[in-house]
């Protein structure tokens, strides 16, 4: 029998070095999912299994060798359908063991904060995975049986997962921050290896002049002026006319020190690096040149793009219910199916029940999300619009913002703007900084729990 995928958005990665990072989302939209590997899932060995014994001890919780065993076998017949080489058994044991500390006490922590996974959470894990594999999920479970998978214990880990994907939501999310020179990097990274000419810049420069073989003594008032005239262009008085008044560049008093649009490896290297992390009417720190003293202003600044990058887009609305006290996820899985059954009935418009009902900030257009391309909802929520034809309302969904009732409009092919670019760029580059935080953080987590470590696993 084919083994069956654990297939979610949830799902614990495939790499043994390190616990990937969630994909998480501002809202309703997130980072595209860039091939999330799935790995086999089968709970037993056929093999005959060793006395089972405890292998460590997290802050008074154990690990069992048969624990160790079955995650290692899951493993092993993920990399054997990768065709990708296996590591010696016993680098696989501590590494897998390592995995094994640092989730239970991740999840140690999630109960102690209140995380809660319900039962209609894990009923919505399950019923995807059925889904991924094409079955309903009587036959996930019969099928998990014939795998020698307890339905419960394989219920128990879909929660598992379900706590520590909210636990790292909780901490993490609000941790990272992309700024504009973070997306010109990561495109300029993309379209050649930090090719300067597909930046745009437009900087306006004073000059405080500083003569050549100048002392120490006369350099520092000239150093202090630049740093009085930095210090009143961020108080927001006009650039220009500051430039005008006081740059000693050539033609300052004309053009207020205003240099133009051009592309970055057409500036002085100085002024890109002193302006790489500013936005459009940011001033920069002052620098030095062999001239003297810059103070710079960002004007514009434009990230030419990939030309004729395109995307299918789907058009899609949604009803959305937040669980709250008066209201369960059951409950608000029940009135969406109740929508359904009545808008398929033509007994109620879709528009009109989002208008009246949805907790979303879409409502007040009947629930429009308008056109999204690949990347733009969370998975969960992607995966749902994708497996619809136009037309089509899904089953109640369960997200990490609560339940949708989700109907794909209409679908096509785009042509991605510049703009467009730029936020499934600034996406791409806080997904990468999540692998990064959560790196951090999974470690800080591993280090305040007690480990105490036993007889090594077999």
């Amino acid at each position: 029998m084919k083994a069956l995928p654990l297939a979610l958005a949830l799902a614990f990665g495939a790499q043994l070095a390190a616990i990937p990072a969630p994909a998480a989302a501002q809202g309703l939209r997130s980072a595209p999912q860039l091939g999330t590997s799935r790995p086999a899932f089968r709970a037993s060995d056929d093999s005959p299994r060793a006395a089972d014994y405890i292998v460590a001890v997290v802050n008074s919780e154990p690990i069992t060798n048969n624990e160790v065993r079955a995650r290692m076998l899951r493993f092993e017949q993920q990399l054997a359908q990768q065709g990708s080489p296996m590591p010696p058994r016993a680098e696989l044991a501590r590494q897998v063991l390592e995995r094994l500390i640092s989730e239970k006490a991740q999840l140690q922590l999630a109960r102690e904060s209140g995380v809660r996974a319900d039962e209609a959470m894990v009923d919505l894990a399950e019923l995807n995975v059925a889904r991924q594999n094409q079955i309903d999920v009587p036959e996930l479970r019969r099928r998990l049986r014939a795998d020698g998978m307890d339905a419960a214990k394989f219920r128990e880990d879909l929660r598992n997962q379900i706590l520590l994907q909210r636990l790292r939501e909780r901490d993490l999310d609000a941790r990272v921050r992309v700024s504009e020179a973070d997306i010109d990097q990561f495109l300029r990274e993309q379209q050649g290896g930090g090719d300067l000419s597909n930046v745009e810049l437009n900087l306006a420069h004073i000059l405080v002049a500083v003569p050549e073989n100048a002392t120490e003594a006369q350099i520092a008032p000239l150093r202090a002026r630049a740093a009085q005239l930095q210090a009143r262009a961020k108080a927001g008085e006009d650039f220009v006319k500051l430039a005008r008044e006081n740059s000693q560049a050539p033609g300052a008093a004309a053009n207020g020190g205003v240099v133009g649009v051009r592309t970055a490896d057409r500036y002085p290297p100085l002024f890109v690096e002193a302006t790489a992390n500013l936005r459009p009417g940011d001033v920069s720190e002052v620098v030095r040149s062999a001239a003297g003293f810059h103070v710079v202003k960002v004007l514009e600044k434009r990230q030419g793009g990939v030309p004729g990058v395109n995307v299918t887009q789907s058009h899609a609305r949604h009803i959305l219910l937040r669980p709250a006290s008066d209201l369960t996820e059951a409950q608000a899985k029940a009135r969406l199916a109740d929508y359904k059954k009545r808008i398929e009935a033509g007994q109620a418009d879709f528009a009109e029940l989002a208008k009246q009902f949805s907790q979303d900030a879409s409502a007040r257009n009947g629930g429009d999300l308008g056109w999204a391309g690949p990347g733009l909802f969370v998975p969960e929520f992607e995966d749902t619009i994708n497996s619809l034809a136009p037309g089509q309302i899904a089953e109640p969904l369960v997200s990490r913002f609560g339940v949708h009732l989700i109907q794909l409009l209409e679908r096509r092919q785009h042509t991605l703007s510049q703009r467009e670019q730029r936020d499934i760029a600034r996406n791409l580059v806080r997904e990468k900084k999540l692998d990064e935080a959560y790196a951090t953080w999974a470690q800080d987590v591993r280090g305040r729990a007690y480990v105490e470590m036993r007889e090594p696993p077999q």
